[in-house]
């Protein structure tokens, strides 16, 4: 027999029982046994073993307070957790990241505004690491953005002066080559780019901040890339966002000047028409969208001010959160497995990662990260791991791994 009676423990070693495979009786009478991950390797132990325990009371936590030990099961215990740990600092600043798949490997590519390159970065599986693979040479680069068609790779090069331009990779050459200059008159400033199909054709959008361009959406006609239509004038848009909801393409365009506007795609008018705008929203730099259970939400970030979450309500979008975001560029929700997070950057603080619950169908926070005057987030899913690629428009640019943690080990 083994006694503990009466100790006070609130916790047991998982080694406490090893080598006592003779055990006839265990006796942990008045204990306030906490019955959190710590305690798992006891039910299951008490599930293997053929000594007897008295019945046994938990003293927490909340959900388990009062249950009998004896009878909770291993798969009660909910001990998995995750976290965003450090795994690489790459020696330069970047303004957008973007990670894609291209000839069934995996990249990144990185605008560098101060150097003026669009810097690629291959997974290497032998090594598993990431290592430099190609560079665009630019002048004030601040999105490279690729797209794939048809299995050849074009990148969207958006520069703030010298106009901007879109390369193909030259498969016979191993290189980049510039197949197409985008119209200087339309794109003065461009701040955001998103690429999309639309009734099987290929199409991108930039989003122009200045107030003499036009945020322009392009179309790919076998050949090259033209001008299909041109949305509001004047309102310097600084993002734009593709998404579907209730199954049709939509467009959200934020702007410094108004509040976010939606456009819905016209299968008539093979374009897209002003549908609404988000009410009580002014100054959102950007939004992003993300789905929970076939449900429609969207991230809108703001620099002044409070960020928000909102749902999409049959007609219209309706705030259920509100994120405190002094000095936010980035407001980026990101889904890993049965994950969905929301990472808010800030000019001024640590970046906050929030973990969606679904109990309370809204964020909670989940961690910190340390990253300088992040500008974007992009997650690369390679070799079963998980990484989150951030952009430091002040710092360096750091590439964080997805490490899930058993807590009752």
């Amino acid at each position: 027999m083994g006694s503990l009676a009466y100790n006070n423990l609130e916790t047991l070693p998982r080694d406490v029982f090893k080598g006592m495979d003779a055990l006839t009786k265990v006796d942990l009478r008045g204990n306030l046994l906490n019955c959190d991950c710590k305690l798992k390797w006891l039910v299951e132990w008490m599930l293997s073993t053929n000594a007897t325990l008295d019945q046994l009371h938990c003293s927490g936590p909340a959900a388990y307070q009062g249950k009998k030990i004896n009878d909770l099961l291993p798969h009660s215990f909910d001990c998995i957790t995750a976290e965003f740990a450090l795994q690489k600092t790459l020696a330069f600043e970047s303004i957008s990241v973007e990670a894609f798949v291209y000839g069934n490997d995996q990249y990144a590519v990185y605008a560098q505004p101060f150097s003026g390159k669009c810097n690629f970065m291959e997974w290497d599986h032998v090594n598993m690491e990431f290592r430099a693979y190609d560079t665009i040479e630019s002048t004030s680069t601040v999105v490279c953005k690729p797209m794939v068609i048809e299995n050849h790779l074009f990148i969207i090069v958006a520069q703030l002066f010298g106009g901007s331009h879109i390369y193909k990779r030259d498969s016979s050459a191993n290189k980049f080559i510039k197949i197409q200059d985008i119209d200087i008159l339309k794109i003065r400033k461009p701040n955001d780019i998103e690429t999309f199909r639309v009734d099987g054709e290929y199409f991108f959008v930039i989003a122009d901040s200045s107030k003499a361009g036009s945020t322009t959406v392009y179309k790919w006609n076998g050949n090259g890339f033209y001008s299909h239509q041109s949305l509001h004038s004047w309102y310097r848009d600084t993002d734009v966002e593709f998404l579907e909801i209730s199954g049709k393409p939509h467009l959200i365009l934020s702007s410094s000047s108004q509040r976010p506007v939606i456009y819905q795609w016209s299968r008539n008018q093979k374009q897209f028409e002003w549908r609404t705008d988000i009410p009580e929203m002014e100054d959102v730099y950007s939004v992003k969208h993300f789905k929970v259970k076939g449900e429609l939400f969207i991230c809108l970030t703001r620099f002044i001010g409070d960020s928000k979450v909102m749902k999409w309500d049959a007609a219209m979008f309706m705030e259920i959160q509100t994120m405190p975001s002094r000095g936010s560029m980035v407001f980026q929700p990101v889904v890993i497995g049965n994950w969905q997070y929301a990472i808010l950057g800030s000019d001024y603080s640590l970046t906050q990662v929030y973990q969606w619950d679904t109990q309370k169908s809204q964020f909670v926070h989940f961690q910190e990260l340390n990253v300088q005057a992040p500008r974007a987030f992009s997650l690369m899913s390679i070799d079963n791991r998980e990484f989150l690629l951030a952009s430091s428009f002040k710092g360096k640019t750091q590439i964080y791994e997805h490490l899930m943690i058993d807590l009752s080990s």
